[in-house]
């Protein structure tokens, strides 16, 4: 490290959710910090999403008359991951997420609502928190309205390659602009809030090789720096094989389908007309179901009611005008659209009955009835869920499973609390973690420096 190169008392690497509620935290602390973005503009994975954060407890549930508490959401959390997701993290980001929401709202402006009027599937209680714009694009938007507002330093066309470690500390960090040179920056706290490994195809061919030819639905950013770094440290890794998965990707368009749809009474079948597993038991497990047909394809299928409800989804409206969804005005249609045989797509559809059970388990509330809307849908990955193992405090861990005094990672860099299974993944885990990360990867940073002026 240069003995000259520019200190900060905070380095975070990354500008997606994570790292820019990190620095709006720190920024409600009086705390200084800077930002390293890879890209031109922040967005990531965040921006990608559908933006709903899952939160226990908020002013806003509160505000529309929702009791819930973080003794129930880190219930859910674990009930999905099948008791397989880190105990330390699940109590920690259950109970920070709130307080890190109400912050947000109340001390950098964001606004949130509850979506009500359905679940996704593994929640208990209606916790999913959205901007009014329900994008991930208008949550970083606003996010990056905040930090401007903050006066928050953003440094954009930053590379992070290089992690400095001297006498078992971070020290500071190398970053390559755009024209090839690398600046250096020394810092007191380095927080790594960068990405996860979905974009590196090698990675994911040796971490997840039931996704190694999937749709990659996520950012081009998610090279897995992380993973690497741990490695090269020797840090400790863990629930490398955890990811969000998407059961209903449009195949053409490159949108993702809400799965609102499936919970709230449509149907996922296969090229040959059949339904071929429940479809209210998760989106992030769906994809593997989804890529395990022939092809790889699946058809959302569902009916007027369902098409009107799925209007309030902004990525669903732009899904619709780009000619992802298809109308079929009784079965035949439907059947010659899919190309499958009208007899067992009309077996299927008799299946769809109130109070009927199907084998695999789900029970259905109503029929499907005509016209009927369809997409034709695959299976995508869309983020990973495992890397740097750390503490509750977001301190990543040696091979001994002690902590780097001030190493933080959480977000897409560190692991989360899916467990280590595609199936353990609850609706909204990535955010949870970004945003409950960023939250706790602040008060350990601003608790380091005190502690450090107080020597």
């Amino acid at each position: 490290m240069p003995a000259d190169a520019p200190q900060v008392p905070v380095a975070i690497v990354g500008a997606g959710a994570c790292g820019l509620t990190s620095a709006l935290m720190l920024a409600g602390r009086s705390r200084e910090c800077v930002v390293l973005e890879r890209d031109a503009a922040p967005a990531g994975s965040t921006a990608l999403s559908s933006g709903f954060i899952p939160a226990a407890g908020t002013t806003a549930q509160r505000a529309q008359g929702i009791e819930d508490s973080a003794e129930r959401f880190a219930a859910d959390i674990q009930a999905k991951a099948r008791g397989t997701a880190a105990p330390h993290l699940v109590e920690a980001y259950a109970r920070a997420i709130a307080p890190a929401l109400d912050a947000l709202a109340g001390g950098h402006g964001l606004q949130f609502e509850v979506l009500e009027g359905f679940l996704y599937p593994g929640h208990t209680r209606p916790r999913m928190h959205a901007v009014p714009e329900r994008t991930g694009a208008g949550l970083m938007q606003r996010l990056r309205r905040a930090a401007d507002a903050a006066e928050v330093p953003v440094i954009t066309q930053a590379r992070v390659t290089q992690l400095w470690m001297q006498d078992g500390a971070a020290v500071g960090l190398g970053f390559v602009r755009p024209d090839g040179t690398t600046e250096h920056l020394r810092c007191d706290v380095l927080v790594l809030a960068c990405n996860g490994f979905g974009g590196n195809r090698e990675l994911v061919r040796e971490l997840l090789p039931e996704m190694a030819d999937a749709t990659f639905g996520g950012h081009a950013g998610n090279d897995g720096s992380a993973i690497a770094w741990g490695r090269a440290l020797a840090a400790r890794l863990a629930d490398l094989g955890g990811y969000q998965g998407h059961g209903s990707w449009a195949e053409a368009q490159g949108i993702l389908i809400s799965w609102a749809l499936m919970t709230e009474g449509g149907i996922q079948v296969n090229a040959q007309g059949r339904r071929f597993h429940d479809e209210t038991q998760g989106y992030s497990e769906a994809a593997v179901q989804v890529l395990a047909q022939p092809g790889g394809i699946a058809w959302d299928v569902f009916d007027t009611p369902l098409l009107q409800f799925a209007q309030q989804f902004p990525d669903f409206v732009e899904a619709r005008a780009a000619g992802a969804v298809r109308t079929a005005a009784n079965v035949a249609d439907l059947a010659a659209m899919i190309g499958c045989d009208p007899a067992v797509l009309q077996a299927t559809l008799d299946g769809v009955r109130p109070g009927a059970v199907a084998d695999d388990g789900r029970r259905f509330a109503r029929a499907l009835a005509p016209p009927y809307h369809a997409v034709k849908v695959t299976g995508a990955l869309f983020h990973t869920q495992g890397g740097l193992d750390i503490d509750a405090h977001c301190r990543v861990l040696r091979q001994d499973g002690s902590p780097w005094p001030n190493l933080l990672a959480a977000g897409g860099a560190a692991r989360g609390v899916s467990g280590n299974a595609v199936w353990g993944y609850l609706s909204g885990n990535g955010l949870l973690s970004a945003v409950a990360g960023g939250a706790i990867s602040a008060a350990t940073a601003a608790q380091l420096l005190s502690a450090k002026e107080s020597t």
